[in-house]
């Protein structure tokens, strides 16, 4: 065939975007699988996390509509992982993920509902007759607490929590008693500032429905039968502080029994300041020790008779011993969440070593939060919580580092001080890693925090494992034949150091770092970066340093508040023109001075707003004038319970920027920006206001739906002026008043 034919040369076909789209995501898919394969052996890790994630967005969200909506969107959620294809890990991780926070979410959610009981409506001063069910002696602030059930008064909620100085507690006082008593009750106490701690958050889920100090006289009405005598833990928390005095035995009373009223407020604070609160909170510390010594003690004992070293499996003997002397352990010192939590770890370590398997591994520590979780799910926004298991993933991830290893790793032919060196190393890089990690937390739920806790562990640490704890029950078993002041000369001696230590640190310029309250988006945005860096192998860990980066520059960053107003009113505190702060009344007690000092993140003493060059007072009213962002504002607020003249008053309201009052103001008060007076701060709670930003942080969200909201805003909407109560400060129909007009006064 002959003649000019066409070429027919190949036309590749043209490639749709849509077609490279879906290229470029199987693509991607492929690597995220690749990804998830080499991880598999961490998948696991992330079950509690998705169980919390659960919880916390039931905290977070306001009302019951926002939580049915997440539970939908999670089993949405898992439903879409069902149409991936079969066989994917990404599917298989993403039906786990929405079951697990869906099943977070409902689970806090029915121990909400199946905790709840009676609160009371507001306060009271009442008689009424009463069965313990709690004592708790707080001997280092004269108090004794007990918890206690009402029997001949049905309008009161069936759980109360008293405070009764100690020389008023009757003689033969135990759990069981009933006793007859005169108290002024309260509902448990909201937030003071955003921020702050949240009293009826924990007493909703502990049943508490009313706190209140006790008066005289209080009468012991009956005993129980056979309950004459202390319990055992009071019992033995007494005789150590008998052979003890002081600081030392009530340190060594709550290493033995948990039992922490003992300790003064000035050696709690030089403890928490320096670094070393963590050994006051029966932990893995404790119960690791205790359990390795009874494990050390009942093997070499066993191990003394021919007979039983051949014929009995004396590890697994000695394990079980361990074992049950750590679930004592965690019985006598209450069984509060951080013991359980390392009971349950210690048991499961000894199930691993008889099976012969590595068992101290994040695993573990998964396993652990995840039984917390599902009993005590609240306890997840918790500092114990918090604190407790980011300090042990913290432990465990660096210990498993290859580069850590390899640091600390025996080398062959390496001398005892060489040995020593390297073991002095790793427990300093271990503090600095724990110290690290649980400083976000303690400056999200303290605002403050040790910068020379790591130091300190290195001494505190060994002293406590070594020679404290095992001294102490070396002590108590003299104790029984008598022989045991010796021993107690040496932990006395030790606890005093341990004492000295903390005191000495903690008053070193810098020990402690303070930062204001800052949004808890930039917290979540820290603990979600530590959990990727901490349960993922690969290098794609380290993806999670960015957001724990941006989280502490924003938590560095956070504007202290110019002024703070507590949910109550009466107590306001105002940045001072040279930096410091100011509180309105001087009387104020140390439980506010901290609460308003922490909030700012101010570390120093407090002055009065009277004593300010730039406040004038009378008896009854302070206004301040404040240079803040190229203006003045004027801040208005009343001082006493007295009346002033109205047409005088609403003068001043409208010369001030921002009045604030613990009562109801008139409607003619009409400062010319905002007005914080009790139904205000009843509806939204106490206040944290930046002036430049003109921002305004509150306490409590009026559209919160949560049970201990939703009970204290029910009770405030319709106020009741009853006999004893402080009437509205300004009524329009009251032309005389009590007191001067301010401008009589000062100004």
């Amino acid at each position: 065939m002959t003649g000019d034919a066409p070429s027919m040369a190949f036309q590749p076909r043209q490639t749709s975007s849509w077609e490279v789209v879906v290229a470029r995501i199987t693509l991607l898919l492929n690597g995220q699988e690749r990804w998830l394969e080499n991880e598999r052996d961490n998948i696991a890790l992330w079950t509690p996390v998705g169980l919390g994630l659960g919880i916390i967005a039931w905290f977070s969200l306001p009302d019951a509509l926002a939580w049915v909506a997440w539970i939908l969107a999670c089993l949405g959620l898992a439903m879409l992982g069902l149409l991936l294809p079969i066989g994917t890990r990404s599917g298989r991780i993403i039906l786990a993920a929405g079951l697990l926070a869906a099943a977070g979410c409902s689970l806090v959610w029915a121990k909400s509902a199946l905790v709840a009981q009676p609160v009371l409506e507001r306060p009271v001063f009442t008689q009424f007759t009463g069965v313990v069910s709690r004592l708790e002696p707080l001997p280092a602030r004269g108090l004794v607490r007990v918890r206690l059930r009402p029997v001949d008064r049905p309008d009161l909620p069936p759980v109360l929590r008293v405070n009764m100085a100690e020389k008023d507690v009757p003689a033969g006082l135990v759990k069981g008693s009933a006793i007859s008593l005169r108290s002024r009750l309260m509902p448990p106490a909201p937030p003071a500032l955003p921020g702050a701690y949240d009293f009826s958050q924990r007493a909703w889920f502990d049943g508490i429905g009313a706190t209140g100090r006790a008066v005289q006289p209080i009468r012991l009405i009956a005993t129980p039968v056979g309950s004459n005598e202390p319990t055992f833990r009071q019992r033995l928390s007494g005789h150590i502080q008998q052979q003890l005095p002081g600081g030392a035995g009530a340190i060594a009373a709550t290493l033995a029994t948990g039992d922490r009223g003992a300790i003064s407020d000035e050696d709690a604070e030089a403890m928490r300041r320096s670094g070393l609160a963590h050994l006051l909170s029966i932990s893995g510390l404790h119960v690791s020790a205790l359990v390795g010594a009874v494990i050390f003690v009942v093997f070499r004992l066993l191990a003394l008779s021919p007979k039983l070293a051949l014929r009995w499996p004396l590890l697994l003997i000695a394990a079980g011993a361990g074992a049950s002397a750590g679930v004592g352990y965690t019985l006598l010192t209450g069984a509060e969440v951080p013991t359980i939590r390392s009971c349950i770890a210690a048991i499961l370590v000894l199930g691993g070593l008889a099976l012969g398997r590595d068992a101290i591994t994040l695993r573990l520590v998964a396993t652990g939060a995840i039984f917390v979780m599902l009993f005590w799910p609240e306890t997840l926004v918790g500092p114990s919580f918090q604190l407790s298991f980011a300090a042990v993933i913290a432990i465990i991830a660096l210990h498993e580092h290859r580069g850590f290893r390899k640091l600390v790793e025996r080398r062959e032919q390496e001398g005892r001080f060489a040995r020593f060196n390297r073991a002095l190393l790793a427990l300093f890089l271990t503090g600095v890693a724990v110290e690290i990690t649980l400083s976000p937390i303690a400056l999200y739920h303290f605002h403050k925090t040790g910068l020379f806790g790591a130091f300190a562990n290195i001494v505190a640490i060994p002293l406590t494992t070594f020679v404290i704890m095992p001294f102490e029950a070396l002590a108590l078993a003299c104790d029984i034949v008598g022989l045991g002041a010796p021993v107690w000369w040496v932990v006395g001696h030790a606890l005093n150091m341990l004492l000295g230590l903390a005191h000495f640190v903690s008053t070193r310029p810098g020990a402690v770092a303070m930062l204001p309250t800052f949004p808890g988006w930039a917290f979540g945005l820290v603990v979600a970066g530590g959990l990727w860096v901490s349960l993922w192998r690969s290098r794609a860990r380290y993806y999670g340093l960015c957001p724990v980066a941006i989280g502490l520059v924003i938590m560095a960053f956070s504007p202290s508040p110019d002024l703070l107003v507590t949910g109550d009113g009466r107590h306001l505190a105002v940045r001072t023109p040279n930096g410091g702060l100011a509180i309105l009344r001087s009387r104020a007690g140390d439980y506010v001075r901290d609460t308003l000092s922490e909030s700012a993140g101010f570390e120093g003493d407090l002055a009065t707003i009277e004593e300010s060059s730039n406040a004038q007072c009378s008896a009854d009213l302070c206004a301040i004038d404040m240079n803040v962002g190229n203006r003045t504002w004027r801040i208005l607020a009343t001082r006493t319970n007295y009346f002033v003249p109205i047409a005088q008053f609403n003068a001043e309201c409208s010369q001030a920027d921002i009045v604030i009052s613990d009562r109801r103001l008139p409607r003619s008060c009409i400062p010319r920006w905002m007005k914080f007076d009790r139904p205000f701060l009843q509806r939204h709670g106490g206040v944290a206001i930046h002036l430049t930003q003109q921002h305004i942080d509150t306490a409590m969200d009026p559209d919160d739906e949560h049970p201990w909201v939703r009970h204290r805003r029910s009770i405030n909407k319709k106020p009741n002026y009853s006999a004893g109560s402080i009437q509205p400060a300004y009524p329009e129909s009251a032309p005389a008043m009590r007191r001067t007009p301010v401008a009589d006064k000062r100004y």
